[in-house]
């Protein structure tokens, strides 16, 4: 799942123009339950930035760190206090329903032993999504007229979902949504696009067995 989880990290960087030294973790074969690596992080995830001293997990997090730290435009995570409410509740909005419903739908027969979908999950998957129809509604991106990390977030759980074959075309405002950060999000094919495409010939690889 590495090729999930640090995809955001990876469009934030590019976004600031920042060259990441990146160590690859094998969650397959557990390499994040080894000593060495709960060392230093006892959560034992990924992504997980390490920055001389500094230590920070959790996606979002680095994300604003990174641009806080190292970046130029202050669009991407703005300053002003109701701005970046905003932008952090699209944040919160991704990692507490629509990240976690995708992953509570897909993950079990995909990374796991689930024989089936559920199909309760799945109509919370949609409603997720409904909500970011909504959220989009006469909008850019999702906090108004600029890109800010929390269309880098939720782009990169869109995509996952979609490449896991959730029909994301049937959502006008996400559909025209993607495609302006496909075109308009710095270094997107590489950051995000390389990764989805490990993502569906693992899955394909995995139904043919």
């Amino acid at each position: 799942m590495a090729f999930i989880c640090g995809k955001a990290v990876l469009l934030t960087a590019e976004a600031i123009g920042l060259s990441l030294n990146l160590k690859e973790i094998d969650l397959f074969s557990g390499e994040q339950l080894k000593p060495e690596y709960e060392e230093i992080n006892p959560q034992r995830t990924i992504p997980f930035l390490v920055d001389g001293d500094y230590k920070l997990s959790e996606s979002r997090a680095i994300m604003c760190y990174l641009v806080d730290q190292y970046g130029k435009n202050e669009r991407l995570y703005p300053q002003n206090p109701v701005s970046r409410a905003l932008v952090n509740q699209k944040l919160y909005f991704d990692i507490g329903t629509l990240y976690k419903n995708l992953s509570s739908y897909f993950y079990p027969v995909v990374f796991g032993d689930a024989e089936s979908y559920d199909e309760e999950k799945y109509e919370k998957l949609k409603d997720s999504f409904d909500l970011l129809e909504k959220f989009l509604e006469d909008q850019d991106y999702v906090v108004g007229r600029s890109l800010t990390i929390a269309d880098l977030t939720l782009a990169s759980s869109v995509s996952t979902a979609e490449a896991l074959g959730f029909e994301v075309f049937r959502y006008k405002n996400v559909s025209k949504w993607m495609d302006r950060i496909k075109s308009s999000a710095p270094g997107y094919r590489k950051a995000n696009g390389e990764g989805l495409e490990i993502l569906k010939k693992f899955v394909a690889d995995r139904t043919s067995q």
